[in-house]
């Protein structure tokens, strides 16, 4: 269960994660962490992004924790097959490198969020619960490096027409806020904060809070302190 008591994944109490790197090593030692972990079970190990459609109908997991880069099918091609399902399982995308141009493709394709390789356990255990619970594990400053390192794509949020107060949501959930935090920042209640996020999430036309993140940084909405 979550500190609040509510369960960590969809009618259950343990998270199910399925591994996906093309280093054994990695995945010997990323079962040992989790496996460690007393509310989550790896339910299933793949060596490529070519196994993760077959390994992920056989485990059923709620978390796929997936290499960003592999040598035949990487993590941006298995990402979009993963969110493609229905029900799909939330994604969560490891990288070696901090400015990995990877991890941004990842996200724009529908990962939840990412994690470097060298995070500390108890960070990688934490980063699986949050994405189990449904929702975006971002690092605001590596995003904030990676958009840096990509020219704007153009105004697109333009078109979307967001109220001024969605506009403040957006750009404070681009800042790492939770909707807990934006809350108590804008003196909003957290269910109106929700209904905020769901709103300008529909008329960016994206999936969830982290591909408005993304969405919000390319278009030059939410400019990268440099």
């Amino acid at each position: 269960m979550s500190p609040d008591g509510r369960p960590l994944a969809a009618g259950h109490d343990v998270v199910r994660v399925l591994v996906v790197d093309d280093e054994p090593l990695v995945r010997a030692g990323l079962r040992v962490i989790l496996g460690a972990e007393p509310d989550i079970e790896v339910v299933g190990e793949a060596t490529d992004g070519a196994e993760v459609p077959g390994a992920v109908a056989a485990t059923r997991p709620d978390v796929v924790l997936l290499d960003v880069r592999m040598p035949r099918v990487d993590g941006i091609a298995a990402t979009r097959a993963i969110v493609a399902r229905d029900p799909a399982p939330r994604v969560l995308v490891m990288t070696t490198f901090e400015h990995d141009d990877h991890v941004l493709d990842a996200l724009r394709a529908g990962a939840h969020g990412f994690l470097l390789k060298r995070a500390r356990p108890q960070d990688l255990a934490q980063a699986v619960r949050v994405v189990a619970l449904g929702e975006s594990l971002l690092f605001p400053d590596a995003v904030r490096r990676l958009a840096t390192a990509h020219p704007a794509r153009g105004d697109a949020l333009r078109s979307a027409r967001l109220s001024a107060r969605e506009g403040e949501v957006l750009r404070l959930m681009a800042g790492g806020r939770s909707n807990q935090e934006i809350a108590n920042e804008l003196f909003l209640g957290v269910e109106t904060v929700r209904t905020h996020v769901g709103n300008l999430l529909g008329k960016l036309g994206v999936r969830d809070r982290t591909q408005a993140v993304v969405a919000a940084y390319e278009s030059g909405f939410v400019r990268p302190a440099l």
